[in-house]
């Protein structure tokens, strides 16, 4: 697929969030997104692999695609999950459940939704080009989230690497993307969480158990269903 760059989103720090397009144009768009977390390099690592393959595979079909690789450039920079403002970008986008209290440092909402540039800059490109899916790159523990109708893709991608599926991770997320998706502008979203380095587990065999199901998905006619192409 041919990629273009579009124009750059600046973080606090003033550095650079890449966004990429293809070439197609739609009424919607795929969504691939990684670094939302800045010290979640597992996500990184395996959209920057998939990104790749799919730039280098002119024999793919071309797709309406958006790809975000690194979401919070100045998380990534310093190995921080947060921005620079100390801020949780997964926690800030302005749900119905938003809220400014937060036990954890780490899950700090900001002083309200969508307060962030980062995310600023992602909404503006949703405006622009609207969602019909969006996956997004995280690492804790093998885990396929799915928010609205994203199931099926969780339970297509969990037949090739055996992550469990689930629609609640167990505890609430307000202000997050797989709340604010759906809800705003009526795209599913699955977050993807990859397992975390270890002494057993690299990051080449994070990509190696991911990889064959993402490069089948797509190239399926689950994704074209689910971007309204089928």
């Amino acid at each position: 697929m041919i990629f273009h760059p579009l124009t750059s989103g600046t973080s606090i720090e003033g550095n650079e969030i890449e966004a990429f397009k293809t070439d197609f144009d739609s009424k919607k768009y795929l969504y691939l997104i990684a670094g939302t977390h800045g010290d979640e390099v597992e996500g990184v690592y395996v959209l920057q692999q998939l990104f790749a393959w799919l730039k280098e595979n002119h024999a793919l079909n071309e797709l309406p695609i958006v790809v975000l690789p690194i979401l919070n450039p100045d998380g990534y920079r310093t190995g921080s999950r947060v921005n620079s403002h100390a801020v949780d970008l997964n926690r800030n986008y302005p749900t119905e459940n938003w809220s400014g209290e937060f036990k954890k440092d780490k899950n700090n909402p900001g002083s309200e939704g969508l307060s962030e540039p980062e995310n600023k800059f992602l909404d503006k490109l949703f405006n622009k080009f609207p969602p019909a899916f969006i996956m997004t790159f995280h690492s804790w523990k093998p885990i396929l989230n799915f928010n609205g109708d994203a199931e099926d893709v969780a339970s297509y991608i969990s037949s090739y690497n055996e992550y469990p599926t689930a629609g609640d991770i167990g505890y609430p997320t307000p202000g997050s993307l797989g709340t604010y998706g759906p809800e705003k502008y009526n795209s599913p979203v699955l977050t993807y969480e990859c397992p975390v380095l270890n002494d057993s587990i690299s990051l080449k065999d994070i990509w190696n158990e991911n990889e064959e199901g993402l490069k089948s998905f797509m190239q399926s006619e689950l994704l074209l269903k689910k971007i309204g192409l089928d």
